[in-house]
């Protein structure tokens, strides 16, 4: 006979192991496509979101990118230090750290045009499907942001 009882701490029986894993080879797969760039994943959606904004302060990209200032400065250390990134102090507020995309930033965005596309490739999900997965996982952030 078997034993049929739901055990809560079995890995199998864990829906944060299966986002863990998938992240972590997701990410992995973009390696390929972001070498010749010279970017790494986190360095590519932080210029993600400054293609479409052109400018922003250090906060609101984080929390855009739900990442800590610790794990953001380096970041854009690095991307600033390839002129890809301007940091500059906001004028009504010291404080305050403002991130402006360069020309050679925007221009970066061309060569990364393809990179979505080959990585569909490696994802074995229909349209439909992804677009189904995407809102479950924008619904799990939307909860978790909301607690």
């Amino acid at each position: 006979m078997s034993n049929s009882v739901f055990d809560p701490l079995k890995l199998e029986n864990q829906l944060c192991f299966p986002l863990y894993a998938a992240s972590k080879e997701v990410i992995r797969r973009y390696k390929p496509f972001l070498d010749p760039l010279d970017l790494t994943y986190t360095q590519y959606i932080t210029l993600m979101v400054l293609w479409d904004e052109k400018k922003m302060s250090v906060k609101d990209l984080g929390e855009r990118l739900y990442l800590d200032s610790g794990t953001m400065t380096p970041v854009l250390k690095k991307l600033e230090s390839k002129q890809y990134i301007r940091r500059s102090r906001a004028p009504q507020d010291e404080r305050s750290v403002i991130i402006t995309l360069t020309d050679e930033g925007m221009a970066l965005k061309e060569k990364a045009s393809q990179i979505p596309a080959s990585m569909s490739g490696c994802i074995m999900l229909t349209r439909q499907e992804a677009e189904i997965l995407h809102g479950l996982l924008s619904k799990i952030l939307i909860g978790l942001e909301n607690e």
